[in-house]
């Protein structure tokens, strides 16, 4: 049996809410005013309700959903396709939100030198037909503690 478990992590969810505290510590640092597992109602003809990572209500009242995720390129530096399937399922998300809905994709910045872009590069060149309009790819890099919009 193949262990998918990241290199030096207890479990992969240890991995996703150590991520999730640090996005939480950025977001409060620029002043949103977030609540973690935000529950959401969305859908088509009818409403189910989702937890995002994080939200709340901007300054002016609008929603703010964001989703994080922790992903890397595998060990061969292939494309971890079935992650980014998970990405696709976050931008179906956005696209129920309603228009004014601020949306935020906060991911871990994972560069490949072997393809010479980062994995929320890749995604945004190979998959941007599915990201609606408004939705934020904020690329967390947590070796020079920066965050950069893709």
């Amino acid at each position: 049996m193949t262990n998918f478990q990241r290199v030096g992590a207890l479990s992969n969810a240890h991995v996703g809410s150590s991520f999730e505290e640090l996005a939480e510590q950025y977001f409060i640092s620029m002043k949103f005013n977030v609540t973690a597992k935000y529950p959401f109602a969305l859908g088509f003809q009818t409403k189910k309700v989702h937890k995002f990572d994080f939200g709340g209500k901007d300054d002016k009242g609008n929603d703010v959903l964001i989703e994080c995720k922790s992903h890397k390129w595998t060990l061969g530096n292939n494309v971890p396709s079935a992650k980014l399937t998970v990405w696709n399922e976050v931008m179906l998300y956005f696209s129920l939100a309603p228009e004014n809905t601020r949306k935020i994709l906060f991911v871990l910045k994972d560069y490949s030198i072997k393809r010479n872009e980062t994995l929320a590069e890749y995604y945004k060149r190979t998959y941007g037909h599915l990201i609606p309009q408004y939705v934020e790819i904020l690329e967390c890099d947590v070796i020079n503690n920066t965050v950069k919009l893709i």
